[in-house]
């Protein structure tokens, strides 16, 4: 299925999505992650075009990220830069006329989606959080290293860098010299580059921690799939979120760090039909 880009209206500025299926009933919002040159494009290239045979799929870049229009004037801290992202998204569907949509948010998307299941449930229906930093409360020595990338983007600590998204990355050499080179080309403009240094240096985890209070009221079935040798968000994040959830299942893949849409693509892609093709009790 052809898989299309363009931008639309998200508020007071233009979001770049990639979109297909548009004639399928049922619609599933994806939501990349955060680090250097990250966009949706990047996340969910190989992904969308298996979702969009039976599924409505929309890929957004997140504000901050990418082709999405950037800030003129930037959010003050982390919290701000959160609701609005959950106002992009909410934005997003006004604009394409979408009373409810299904959720798949990795990482960052992952808290983004919570946040949007916190402030407009009635919006949305079945939610994947994929390696979601919901629950973590302290950084790892490797998502510090992601955070402070802006201080010497070189090639090298890169490429470091997205070996540790992977629980193994033999055999995978080509394919992370064309991330290497792609990310890097879209970090290296300064209006993305400008976006995350404002980001990075002015949130805190705190301000993405999702409180007990919020996750215990949350009546969305979820599925929660964690690598389990994922060093960037640990999979105790994703085990702090499912002891509060009413309605949530964990899949966790051995042999598996961050990226468990390209280490697992075919069980990730199994898993998450399966889920969104369950009929409602």
């Amino acid at each position: 299925m052809t898989i299309i880009s363009k931008k639309i209206q998200t508020g007071s500025y233009e979001s770049y999505i990639h979109e297909g299926g548009s004639n399928n009933p049922e619609t599933i919002i994806f939501l990349h992650g955060s680090g250097p040159g990250a966009s949706a494009q990047a996340n969910w290239k190989h992904i969308l075009p298996q979702m969009s045979n039976n599924f409505h799929v929309v890929a957004p870049d997140i504000l901050g990220f990418a082709d999405t229009d950037h800030p003129v004037e930037y959010p003050k801290n982390g919290a701000q830069w959160m609701t609005q992202r959950v106002n992009q998204v909410l934005n997003l569907m006004d604009s394409l006329k979408i009373e409810k949509a299904h959720l798949v948010g990795n990482s960052l998307g992952g808290v983004i989606a919570l946040h949007l299941a916190m402030y407009a449930p009635e919006r949305f229906e079945r939610i994947v959080l994929m390696g979601a930093g919901g629950g973590l409360t302290q950084p790892t020595p490797e998502l510090s290293k992601l955070a402070n990338f802006h201080n010497d983007p070189n090639p090298i600590a890169f490429k470091n860098l997205l070996r540790w998204f992977l629980y193994d990355d033999t055999g995978k050499e080509e394919l992370l010299e064309k991330i290497v080179a792609e990310r890097l080309e879209v970090f290296e403009r300064e209006d993305v580059r400008k976006s995350y240094v404002e980001n990075f240096t002015k949130s805190q985890l705190s301000d993405m921690l999702v409180p007990p209070s919020a996750l215990k009221r949350m009546k969305n079935p979820f599925l929660l799939i964690h690598g389990h040798q994922d060093r960037l968000v640990p999979l105790e994040s994703s085990l702090y979120v499912l002891d509060y959830l009413e309605d949530a299942e964990l899949h966790v893949f051995k042999k598996c760090g961050h990226w468990a849409m390209i280490e697992q693509e075919e069980q990730f892609v199994k898993l998450i039909c399966e889920f969104f093709s369950r009929t409602a009790v």
